[in-house]
């Protein structure tokens, strides 16, 4: 099986990326990786993907502002992409992801099938149907809105988590307190966002209200 460039996945923890590269390597489809998005537009200036497979929630850039970038850049405008994702899973959040151009977007965890179904339709499809991007305002709108809306989910799972930690038994403390971890190491990821928004934008003063 040939695709006119290789798939790009772009995910943050390591067991999804290689489950999902493994998943295509084995159906023949040629895979580049990367583990955030910024790196994943370095790899696209070198190599331009028949498709992207991109998580949400990741350092540095995440999906969302990822996916606007490689939308609004000219070069790459075309490059159909398919949001994964197991945190942005809400309905408001899938809607905005689909209105940055995507055009699937699946659920964590995936199985196999389903993913290879998907990226073959994907990439047997007709260019012309892909939906376009939307306009740094809207994007920065909608973006702010869901990043707001995913920080507060985080502080109250925290807030429940840490709750859990000082109360379950000695067995069950270790998996809370990972969990624990996890959820902070996903609110500084979205608070850092929140933070560079307008910069990563080139915002000149445009409010999210």
């Amino acid at each position: 099986m040939t695709t006119p460039g290789p798939i790009l996945i772009v995910e943050d923890i390591p067991y999804l990326l290689e489950l999902m590269e493994v998943t295509l390597k084995y159906k023949g489809y040629p895979v580049i990786t990367a583990r955030d998005g910024d790196q994943a537009l370095g790899l696209i200036a070198v190599e331009r993907p028949a498709l992207i497979l991109t998580d949400i929630l990741m350092p540095k850039l995440d999906g969302f502002a990822f996916a606007h970038k490689v939308r609004n850049n000219p070069k790459t405008s075309d490059i159909p992409i398919i949001f994964v994702s197991a945190t942005y899973i809400s309905e408001q959040d899938k809607a905005f992801a689909l209105s940055l151009g995507a055009v699937r977007f699946l659920e964590k965890p995936v199985e196999a099938e389903e993913l290879l179904l998907t990226v073959a339709e994907v990439l047997t499809q007709d260019p012309n149907t892909f939906p376009s991007g939307i306009s740094n305002t809207e994007f920065y709108r909608g973006y702010h809105a869901r990043l707001e809306a995913k920080l507060k989910e985080k502080k109250d799972q925290i807030t429940r988590a840490k709750r859990l930690v000082d109360t379950v038994s000695d067995e069950q403390r270790p998996m809370f307190e990972a969990l624990l971890v996890q959820t902070e190491v996903q609110r500084g990821h979205i608070e850092t966002e929140l933070r560079t928004i307008q910069e990563r934008l080139g915002d000149s003063g445009t409010s999210p209200s």
